[in-house]
């Protein structure tokens, strides 16, 4: 087995992606993230308009050296930031994050929290071919390119906080009509990245956003249940998503675009956390775990847990790091010889 991005930064981690590179007997030279803060790795650091921040403690505190780095757990993922400043030629040569924390399919959803948009990503991917060319030579770019994997992890923001929570995109469109305008903007965004040579391309479903500590907290009624609306909407655009890769398949020459469950096993994680070694499942380790996260899960949260290994969520929106590695082992074997 050749696994070339394991090299430098951007190996090992308790993350989505680079682990997935040790079940496969095949050359994968770089891995790429796209998408919003379940991969972003630090890519919102420097934006000072946003909320969606969370280089600070006690984020990172489990990472090396218990540091913040922008990454949205206690832990995760080695990938580094495109935009980091200490990246390196080598970090170019095995992949990066161009994830945005708060990005969603739906451009709206970026402008309402002021990051930037999932089309900023594409422009990001050719300013980095054109580095990596510049590296490496044109030959080896494109072998890069053609052989690595790449993600898109989106949607959750679209739905949870762009549709439900804000309710800014209910004035026009209802369920069905808002997964369709989700739909269309995640299939332009995957021809922009086979058109620039990406052919591995994993996509992620959208989460049982309903489950969510957050949501959960702002719909779930006095005993804070999961809330059925969401993921409805969440199931209705996964379905919608799954056959649109499939015709993009049919239509894009020498691409494997491949549609990752990620709703059902964390659903599961949630109704189910001590089958998987968990006791706390309805609320995250940060401050209260109801409604905190990014500046409001801060070092003056006298409530953060010091235990985080009990928590399905680190906070009141993305998992811990423990629960990653659950998620990553089961999509490692279910997946990574579909993107072979």
């Amino acid at each position: 087995m050749t696994t070339e991005a394991a090299g430098g930064r951007g190996g090992g981690g308790g993350g989505l992606g680079v682990k997935l590179l040790a079940a496969a007997n095949v050359t994968i030279p770089a891995v790429f993230m796209f998408g919003d803060s379940i991969v972003d790795t630090g890519n919102n650091n420097n934006n000072l308009k946003t909320p969606a921040r969370c280089n600070f403690p006690p984020y990172g505190r489990d990472f090396q050296g218990g540091i913040p780095t922008g990454r949205y757990s206690n832990g995760k993922e080695l990938l580094p930031a495109y935009l980091d400043a200490n990246l390196t030629p080598n970090d170019l040569l095995t992949g990066v994050s161009f994830a945005v924390g708060a990005t969603g399919y739906d451009p709206m959803t970026a402008k309402v929290v002021a990051v930037t948009p999932l089309s900023d990503q594409l422009l990001q991917f050719e300013e980095y071919i054109g580095k990596v060319k510049g590296i490496v030579g044109e030959d080896r770019a494109n072998f890069i390119l053609a052989n690595s994997l790449s993600f898109v992890v989106a949607s959750s923001n679209d739905l949870a906080n762009t549709y439900f929570v804000t309710g800014i995109r209910k004035l026009e469109y209802d369920v069905p009509s808002y997964t369709d305008l989700m739909l269309n903007h995640a299939s332009d965004f995957l021809k922009g990245l086979y058109a620039l040579g990406a052919r591995r391309i994993g996509v992620f479903s959208a989460p049982p956003i309903g489950c969510l500590p957050s949501q959960r907290t702002l719909g779930g009624g006095i005993l804070r249940d999961c809330v059925e609306k969401p993921n409805q909407a969440a199931m209705l655009f996964n379905s919608k998503l799954s056959a649109e890769l499939d015709v993009l398949n049919k239509n894009l020459p020498n691409s494997n675009l491949v549609y990752v469950d990620i709703y059902n096993p964390l659903l599961d994680l949630i109704i189910n956390p001590t089958n998987y070694g968990f006791e706390i499942a309805d609320k995250g380790c940060c401050g209260s775990g109801k409604l905190e996260v990014s500046i409001l899960c801060n070092e003056f949260e006298p409530e953060t847990c010091t235990d985080d290994s009990n928590y399905v969520f680190w906070d009141s929106y993305h998992p811990t790091e423990a629960a990653y590695k659950i998620i990553v082992k089961e999509l490692m074997t279910k997946y990574i010889y579909r993107l072979a």
